[in-house]
């Protein structure tokens, strides 16, 4: 992965729809141009987060699966 993460927003254990709601309140008190990995526990999460960055205008920058827990690598 090129781009690093400068923010970690760990959401693991939350259940839909918070980790969605909590990534946006997150998105939206960030710098443009900053990033944030952020890591969930959520399958739902797979769908909503990919669908609140495009909403928001941002930009998903990596997408894994490591052990159960999804990791998402938003740049604002």
């Amino acid at each position: 992965m090129d781009d690093v993460a400068e923010q970690q927003l760990d959401l693991r254990g939350l259940k839909c729809p918070q980790p969605v709601l909590r990534t946006r309140r997150y998105l939206r008190a960030m710098a443009p141009g900053a990033m944030v990995e952020v890591s969930c526990t959520d399958l739902l999460a797979a769908i909503d987060i990919p669908n609140l960055v495009r909403e928001m205008g941002a930009s998903l920058q990596a997408v894994r699966r490591d052990d159960g827990v999804l990791f998402f690598v938003i740049r604002r």
